[in-house]
């Protein structure tokens, strides 16, 4: 194998690839990315046995062939380098030389037959979908997604796909975020995916805020493919049965109110260094006309902060943890939100914009907030 590559070309790929690849991997191959070269194309590939992901790019080819080698050491060496293009040679024993101007260096690699073979989805239901609309689906939920192995579903984000509209859901137990959007598929189709948070964040980093740029979505039962930009990311699917999410989120709300997300945004962050350590939770108190938020802690004292709302009626107290308030905050994009809630003990939902929909519609996307016990300090 032999080929010539722009050095800037080659380190933005393995960039990508470095990702992939565990720190901890038991079995030595998987340390390493496969190198294909024929038909001017370069393929470059990686993977934790969970995730993968193929690069192309067209290159001169010289001689074709294939090998692996060490990613992090061959992303190191080629990041270094100041040569704008490289020659790549795989000789004898597996042994690779890396050419830039008048410097020559050798990397040990292993048998192209010792790396895993990626699946083929020939054949697998697919649909296309804008790279836009995909990113900002996935950025909407995975934050929710729990990062506690004791709830193994909940580690992953689901993806449903039932009459024609894919529902993306994130939940920890404590918060969820749910976004949909409708597709160009056979409205017949349905199944459930649990995409595992490792796949999901490398899906956002390769997908492109381009409103014309699409991606095309591989399914298969027990895993799924990602394919556009001259990149196919495949993942396996967890296993388990995901929660009925829709058994959390309030049919109706008693009061809804809007909010200035950036003023309350910033009251929050105040109020929360008034937090103790093992509750994390304020008190959000509705009054006419006015929301107060307050927290104490025997450690570091006390904090009273207040807003205008368009809240009329009795007053109404309710504790949310302000972390997860804020996240919720953070991937809204309007400048208000609507929160609903009926009491201290039922789930605050949040809209993002000025009114929670009627019933029967379906908001997207659509937040959910646990309220904590009420302290009586």
């Amino acid at each position: 194998m032999k080929f010539v590559i722009s050095r800037n070309e080659l380190a933005t790929l393995l960039s990508k690839l470095q990702n992939i690849v565990s720190n901890k991997q038991t079995i030595p191959v998987l340390s390493n990315l496969l190198l294909e070269a024929s038909n001017d194309e370069l393929v470059l590939s990686a993977t934790d046995l969970t995730v993968g992901l193929r690069c192309y790019t067209d290159t001169k080819v010289v001689e074709e062939g294939a090998t692996t080698l060490p990613v992090r050491h061959f992303a190191n060496l080629v990041r270094e380098l100041t040569a704008v293009n490289l020659e790549v040679t795989c000789k004898e024993g597996n042994i690779t030389e890396i050419v830039a101007d008048s410097s020559r260096f050798k990397l040990h690699g292993m048998s192209r037959q010792e790396f895993p073979a990626l699946p083929d989805f020939e054949g697998a239901a697919r649909f296309v979908i804008k790279q836009k609309v995909l990113r900002d689906m996935l950025y909407r939920t995975s934050f929710a997604v729990s990062r506690e192995d004791s709830r193994y579903a909940l580690t992953g984000l689901l993806m449903r796909i039932s009459n024609g509209v894919a529902t993306f859901v994130g939940t920890d137990g404590k918060r969820l975020a749910r976004a949909h959007v409708s597709l160009e598929i056979d409205p017949e189709f349905a199944g459930d995916y649990i995409i595992p948070l490792k796949a999901v964040e490398e899906i956002s980093k390769n997908l492109i805020d381009d409103a014309d740029e699409t991606s095309t979505v591989y399914l298969l039962e027990d895993r799924i493919a990602v394919e556009g930009n001259q990149i196919n990311l495949i993942t396996k699917l967890l296993t388990g049965e995901y929660p009925d999410h829709n058994r959390v989120i309030p049919e109706r709300s008693e009061q809804v109110i809007t909010l200035h997300a950036q003023e309350l945004a910033s009251l929050l962050k105040q109020i929360s260094l008034f937090t103790d350590d093992n509750s994390h939770s304020v008190r959000f108190t509705f009054a006419d006309g006015e929301l107060r938020v307050t927290a104490n802690s025997m450690d570091v004292g006390e904090g009273h902060v207040s807003m205008p709302v368009n809240y009329h009626g009795a007053r109404l107290d309710v504790a949310f943890n302000p972390q997860f308030f804020l996240d919720i905050l953070k991937h809204c994009k309007q400048e208000v939100i609507s929160l609903g809630i009926t009491d201290a003990y039922n789930p605050g939902v949040i809209t993002d914009g000025d009114t929670l929909p009627e019933n029967g519609e379906q908001p997207s996307p659509l937040y959910v907030i646990m309220p904590m016990r009420l302290s009586d300090a």
